[in-house]
């Protein structure tokens, strides 16, 4: 299945900064974020086996958003 990137981190200067992706069906979006290793944040979320939190700023999300608005 292939991907396309909706939107990444307005701020990012290298290039590998977290990103929206979309797949080319349109019924699933990827998050590429920074990995989320605070015990106490994954233990407020209670994680089940097999899934990962990441950390994606806010303005990334917010410019996808804004973008299918328009």
């Amino acid at each position: 299945m292939a991907l396309r990137k909706l939107s990444s981190d307005l701020n990012c200067k290298n290039g590998t900064c977290p990103t929206l992706w979309g797949t080319d069906d349109e019924t699933t979006l990827l998050v590429q974020g920074y990995v989320v290793t605070d015990p106490e944040q994954l233990a407020q979320i209670g994680l089940p086996e097999g899934e990962a939190v990441v950390r994606v700023p806010v303005d990334m999300l917010e410019d996808y958003f804004r973008a299918r608005r328009n």
